[in-house]
C-alpha cells in the first residue's frame, strides 16, 4: 500500500484532527443518526506528490471517532493509511476533489429537511435572505444515482459546476455540500437544514414570496466578501 509522503505528513495529521473534531458538529446540529454522515478534507500535494483526502471510516460511531481512526485515500478513493475501510461514500467526495480544484471540504448527512426535499427531487427556492448569503440561489437537485463507485460525485459535480450554491440535494438520497476547507462544508451543511426547515415550514402557511435575482446577487456579494472579518 502507498503510504502518506512525509512531506505531507504534518499536514495529513492536521487534516485528520480538524476532521475528527467536526465530525462532532454533524449530530450536534442533528445532521445525522448512528453512524450515517461523513465529512472530508482535501490535503494539497506538495513536492510533486499529488492531493489526498482524509475521511471518517466506515460504520465508526462518532463517539468513537479519534484522529487515528480517520483514514487516508488518495483521489482514487484508493485507501492509503488507516487500518479500517473508508466511508461507503469516499468514491463520491474522492470524485469531487478530482473534477473541482477549488474544492477543499466536503460532507454528506441525511438531515431531515434537506433530505425530505432530495425525496420529493425538488430544488429548494431562494425565498430567504440566508439562502441568497450562503447559496447565492435556489439549492439544486442532482440525479439519481447509486451508492458504490463514482456516480453521486458525478451527479454533485455535473449539478454544481458553474452554480454559486454549496449544497446539492441527491435525489433519493441526500444533501452534499463543498466548501474552501472542511468547516466551510460542516457550515453550509448546518445552514442547508436549516433553510430547508424554514422553507418547508413556510410552504404549510401559504407561497413563499421569491426574492428578486438583484436583490439576490447583491445578497449574495455582501455575505462573501463584506460581512464577517477580512
Amino acid at each position: 500500500m502507498t503510504t502518506v509522503p512525509s512531506a505531507m505528513r504534518e499536514a495529513v495529521d492536521a487534516a485528520k484532527a480538524r476532521v475528527s473534531a467536526l465530525h462532532a458538529e454533524l449530530p450536534r446540529w442533528e445532521l445525522v443518526v448512528w453512524t450515517a454522515g461523513n465529512v472530508s478534507e482535501r490535503v494539497r500535494g506538495v513536492d510533486g506528490h499529488p492531493d489526498l483526502l482524509v475521511i471518517k471510516p466506515s460504520g465508526v460511531a462518532y463517539d468513537d471517532l479519534t484522529p487515528e481512526e480517520i483514514v487516508v485515500c488518495d483521489l482514487d478513493g484508493t485507501l492509503i493509511e488507516g487500518e479500517r475501510s473508508p466511508s461507503s461514500d469516499t468514491a463520491a467526495h474522492a470524485y469531487v476533489y478530482a473534477h473541482m480544484p477549488h474544492v477543499g471540504g466536503v460532507v454528506h448527512t441525511h438531515s431531515t429537511y434537506a433530505t425530505a426535499w432530495a425525496a420529493r427531487g425538488e430544488e429548494i427556492p431562494c425565498v430567504l435572505t440566508m439562502m441568497g448569503d450562503e447559496f447565492g440561489g435556489p439549492i439544486p437537485v442532482g440525479p439519481f444515482a447509486i451508492i458504490g463507485d463514482d456516480s453521486i460525485g458525478r451527479g454533485i459535480v455535473a449539478t454544481l459546476e458553474g452554480h454559486r450554491s454549496p449544497a446539492v440535494l441527491m435525489q433519493n438520497h441526500g444533501p452534499f455540500t463543498i466548501g474552501k476547507d472542511a468547516k466551510s462544508a460542516v457550515k453550509a451543511a448546518v445552514l442547508l437544514e436549516e433553510v430547508a426547515r424554514t422553507v418547508h415550514i413556510s410552504r404549510q402557511l401559504g407561497d413563499p414570496l421569491p426574492i428578486p435575482q438583484d436583490a439576490i446577487d447583491s445578497l449574495y456579494n455582501r455575505y462573501q466578501n463584506v460581512y464577517g472579518q477580512h
